[in-house]
């Protein structure tokens, strides 16, 4: 998924972005597909997603029109796989490499895999993989049966 950027530029470009993906997802869920929406959304969605929300809430990756685009995803039928199984904060797939925020968990959650509630019930198990190492991202897993 597009990043807004720092300063903000490419925002109206990420937006854009979301949009007609959720109309394309939209459609495919109206013609009887189950989907699985899986990546780097650039998007914190609730406080609980992020250490440090409230220095955060002008910065793009949480800004409300960035969230309100998850809220969209999901009233339009899909689930966040890994909030079906754990609602505590603390749980992030992002640090910034500069201010060495791993090492203290200061990070965002921004990878998810989002469901469509068809796939509910074959949903196992939605975890953060955060001690694999080598990016400034960790993996997410998702187990269906």
């Amino acid at each position: 998924m597009p990043n807004g950027g720092r300063d903000k530029k490419r925002l109206g470009y990420k937006l854009d972005f979301y949009n007609e993906f959720l109309k394309h997802l939209k459609a495919l869920i109206r013609a009887g597909r189950n989907i699985i929406v899986t990546g780097d959304i650039n998007t914190a969605h609730k406080p609980i997603d992020l250490a440090r929300p409230k220095q955060n809430v002008n910065n793009t990756g949480f800004l409300p029109e960035e969230r309100a685009w998850i809220d969209s995803l999901l009233d339009a039928g899909f689930l966040d796989s890994f909030r079906m199984f754990n609602d505590e904060p603390g749980h992030y797939t992002w640090w910034d490499y500069k201010t060495s925020s791993r090492a203290r968990n200061v990070g965002w959650r921004l990878d998810y895999f989002f469901i469509s509630s068809g796939l509910r019930d074959r949903v196992v198990d939605s975890i953060i993989l955060s001690d694999v190492m080598g990016s400034d991202h960790c993996p997410v897993l998702l187990h269906i049966k």
